[in-house]
């Protein structure tokens, strides 16, 4: 019978075959190598033209790397030898790789990394001030039986948008408009000199500056659309088209010469300023090169004509236009049945009718239309139309604003119309507006929107709403949605436009305010006891 080995025996023979030494663990510096008695030798790097390269080493005993110096050509076995046989060890560099960031971002919690984080606004919006004494401007009536005219629209320049002068036009119910410097002024300066410009004979209920700011289209009640210019106060052109009051303009974002119209009479009318039918003491009329009738439907109503009973269409107001993404041939019209946007391909619409043709033309069909409601959808019993529509720019680029009669500022997609109720909703428990002549504008650098309202027990007020964070924050920690309060005018805000760090409101008093960003000013209000009697400012409510 064979001898077989003991326990022990096999454990020595193990030792062998494996990387285990005698030597403590401690004292091994490089792993994994083989057992380190001269056996075997490495051999350092070395690049294309022979030279070793250096290489970091770090000793278990200090904390900062040491460098190898470069072996010039000289090659010395024992000095290799002695420096491999060293307490150091090579520390291998990871290499990070977008297959690394991708894997991070996926593992991380969602919107961690690319959504900022909302900052409260409220203050900001509550530094808005108004002196009652510099900045108000008051709109005399040029008839002898009343003092003051209500103002119904105002537009600031484009320039003032961007920091220089605020020069600001104001549109009245007698049809002229008045231009004021509105630059800040002191206490005992007297009011600045003011423009009248007589251009209607009937309500103007909207102006827009022209691209260059040399002229004003105005639109009024007497069914009409004028291009005036301001410096000499020249007419220059009539556009004649709608059957009704006229209710907005717009000009064309890309050529100066095109502006669209829309109205009362349900219509969408565009113009070309090139094209004239007639021309009379230099004043050119215009007939619109593009029609759109019956943009937002049709009402049904009936007349009595003796004793049958005839069903009469309606057509529904256009009350607002846009210009979609800065896009000659993409209009975006607002309507006061509901709340519903309607984009317009100007490419595929028809000509405008003449006089002498009976020919019938099919009726042209929106692009692209809101798939809901918002104002049904936000508990609204039936459906409310919008008084006034912007564009968003900047951090709100993208986005479209509705103000609906249903005293709610709803947001909308530029590219689909869909509206993004409830998170892009904005109200005020104070705010009213159930009125179409109440309008809404975007402040220069997209980041806060102003609504007019209609008056109250209280008083007339605007309000602000910071609309910022609309595309980007998540609807349980989007900030501020209740807005602020402008107080201190009376009847009704329907008129309201921005400058650069100003704005200005205007009321059926007959008033215009100009409110201006003065943080340092807001702060002396709240410290003062008296400072109600010179100053009126943006509160939370009254």
């Amino acid at each position: 019978m064979p001898h077989s080995p003991s326990p022990s025996t096999q454990r020595e023979a193990l030792v062998n075959c494996t990387n285990v030494t005698s030597e403590p663990i401690h004292n091994i510096a490089k792993l994994p190598t083989p057992p380190v008695h001269g056996l075997f030798k490495r051999s350092r790097p070395a690049d294309d033209s022979g030279t070793r390269l250096k290489r970091l080493k770090f000793s278990i005993g200090e904390s900062r790397p040491v460098e190898d110096e470069r072996a010039d050509g000289v090659d010395s076995d024992s000095s290799e030898e002695e420096e491999d046989n060293s307490n150091t060890f090579c520390a291998a560099r990871r290499k990070r790789t977008i297959f690394h960031a991708k894997n991070a971002l996926a593992m991380s919690r969602p919107g961690v990394t690319c959504r900022p984080l909302p900052l409260p606004t409220r203050s900001l919006l509550r530094a808005y001030v108004s002196s009652h004494k510099t900045d108000v401007f008051t709109c005399n009536s040029g008839r002898a039986d009343s003092f003051l005219t209500p103002p119904y629209a105002c537009a600031f320049t484009h320039a003032a948008k961007r920091g220089a002068v605020p020069h600001l036009a104001v549109a009245t119910e007698q049809g002229t408009v008045y231009v004021w410097d509105t630059s800040r002024r002191e206490e005992l300066e007297r009011e600045p000199n003011r423009v009248d410009l007589d251009i209607h004979e009937n309500g103007i209920f909207d102006l827009q500056w022209s691209p260059d700011d040399t002229s004003l289209a105005t639109c009024s009640g007497d069914h009409t659309t004028r291009i005036t210019d301001v410096a000499t106060n020249k007419l220059l052109h009539i556009l004649r088209g709608h059957s009704s009051t006229v209710k907005t303009v717009v000009w064309d974002p890309q050529h100066d010469s095109l502006l669209s119209t829309g109205g009362r009479d349900g219509g969408i009318r565009v113009w070309d300023l090139r094209i004239a039918t007639r021309t009379s003491h230099g004043v050119t009329s215009h007939a619109s090169v593009m029609a759109i009738d019956g943009a937002h439907g049709n009402e049904d109503k009936q007349a009595t004509r003796g004793r049958r009973k005839k069903d009469v269409p309606s057509a529904r107001s256009v009350t607002s236009l846009v210009y979609a993404d800065g896009r000659s041939d993409r209009l975006i019209s607002s309507g006061s049945f509901d709340g519903m946007l309607r984009l317009w391909d100007l490419r595929q619409a028809t000509p405008a009718p003449q006089a002498k043709s009976r020919k019938k033309q099919a009726a042209i069909q929106p692009a692209v239309m809101s798939a809901f409601d918002p104002t049904v959808v936000e508990g609204g019993r039936r459906a409310r139309g919008l008084a006034s529509i912007v564009a968003g720019m900047g951090p709100t680029c993208g986005l479209l604003f509705g103000l609906g009669v249903d005293s709610r500022v709803h947001t909308y997609s530029a590219s689909t119309l869909l509206p993004m109720s409830p998170k892009g909703t904005f109200k005020h428990p104070n705010m009213n507006t159930n009125s179409f002549w109440v309008r809404l504008a975007l402040s220069p650098d997209g980041r806060s929107i102003v609504s007019g309202s209609s008056g109250t027990d209280k008083g007339a007020s605007a309000f602000l709403f910071d609309v910022s964070q609309t595309a980007l924050a998540a609807p349980s920690i989007f900030p501020d949605t209740a807005g602020v309060e402008l107080p201190g005018q009376k009847g009704e805000v329907g008129g309201v436009d921005w400058a650069q760090d100003m704005l200005a409101t205007c009321a059926d008093d007959g008033t215009v305010r100009v409110w201006r960003f003065d943080p340092e000013k807001r702060h002396q209000c709240d410290s003062e006891a008296d400072a109600q009697w010179t100053w009126t400012w943006g509160v939370d409510s009254l």
